[in-house]
C-alpha cells in the first residue's frame, strides 16, 4: 500500500493505493485483484476487497464501489442516502460519512483522492482521459464548493497511473485535445511517428484551474511492470483477454 505524505497528516481520515500484491487471486490477475467487473473469480475478488478493507479498518462498513464508465457523473453519499444494492453508473463518489471506505479501480487511469480537512468531506475519482477530457474533476469540486468547502483547504492526491512515456496516442486523439484548446498542445510530446500524451499532468492542469494548490502527486507508472500495479495497456500488449484492477481508497475515521 502506497500513501499520499500531504494526506498522511491527517488523522482524521484513512487512505491507500494499492498495487498487485498480498491478494488471493491467481494468472493474470495475481493476486490482490480488486475488479469486481474483471473475468477474475468472484469469490476471489471479494477475499481481496477484504483484505483491502480491514488493512484500512477492520471495523469498517463494506468498501463503497461505483461502476465506472469512464463519465463526468458522480454520486454524493450523505446520512439520507438509500443503498437499494444497484450498482451506480459514475466514476467519483463524495460523502461526509464516518467507517464509509470509498474507492475507485483503475489500470493506467489516474485515481483522485480530495479530502477538505476542515468540512470532512472526501471524494475518490477515476479520470482516464475520457473522464478528465469531460470534466469530471471540477465538476466534483464545484459540488465539493458548493456544499462549504474551501479551495483552499483542499488536499488533492494522484495516485500511481500511467506516464506520459509509456502512453503512445494516435492522431486523432492529439487533434481532439487541441481542438477543444489549443493549449492542450503542452501535455503532449511528440518524436518520430510517436505521440505521447501526459494525463497526469493535464489532470493536474484541471485542478490548478479550479484554484486547487495543494496537491500531492505519486509519481509511480502502473505501465512499467516492475512497479507491480495493474496495467491495460500492459495486459494488450501481452495479448491477455483481460486484466485486474488496482484499488485507491479513503474514508473519514
Amino acid at each position: 500500500m502506497i500513501t499520499s505524505k500531504k494526506l498522511l497528516k491527517y488523522k482524521n481520515i484513512s487512505h491507500g493505493f494499492f498495487n498487485k500484491n498480498g491478494g488471493r487471486s491467481n494468472g493474470i490477475y495475481k493476486s490482490l485483484n480488486c475488479g469486481i467487473g474483471s473475468n477474475d473469480n468472484k469469490k476471489k475478488v471479494l477475499a481481496n476487497l477484504k483484505i483491502v478493507k480491514n488493512r484500512i479498518d477492520k471495523k469498517a462498513k463494506n468498501i463503497f464501489l461505483i461502476h465506472q464508465i469512464h463519465s463526468d457523473k458522480y454520486i454524493f453519499i450523505n446520512k439520507k442516502y438509500k443503498n437499494n444494492k444497484k450498482k451506480i453508473k459514475a466514476d467519483a463518489i463524495i460523502t461526509d460519512q464516518k467507517k464509509l471506505p470509498i474507492a475507485v479501480l483503475t489500470a493506467d487511469c489516474v485515481p483522485i483522492l480530495l479530502y477538505d480537512y476542515k468540512k470532512n468531506i472526501i471524494a475518490a475519482i477515476h479520470a482516464g482521459w475520457k473522464g478528465a477530457f469531460k470534466g469530471i474533476v471540477k465538476k466534483v469540486l464545484n459540488f465539493m464548493l458548493k456544499n462549504g468547502c474551501e479551495k483552499n483547504n483542499i488536499i488533492a492526491a494522484l495516485g500511481p497511473c500511467i506516464k506520459q512515456k509509456s502512453y503512445n496516442v494516435k492522431e486523432d486523439f492529439y487533434k481532439k485535445f487541441i481542438k477543444k484548446d489549443k493549449k492542450n498542445k503542452y501535455f503532449f510530446k511528440k518524436k518520430k511517428n510517436t505521440i505521447l500524451f501526459d494525463l497526469p499532468d493535464f489532470i493536474k492542469s484541471q485542478l490548478k484551474t479550479c484554484k486547487i494548490t495543494n496537491i500531492d502527486t505519486i509519481n509511480i507508472d502502473t505501465f512499467n511492470n516492475k512497479n507491480n500495479f495493474f496495467s491495460a495497456r500492459r495486459s494488450l500488449r501481452l495479448k491477455h483477454d483481460d486484466y485486474g484492477r488496482n484499488i485507491s481508497i479513503i474514508m473519514i475515521n
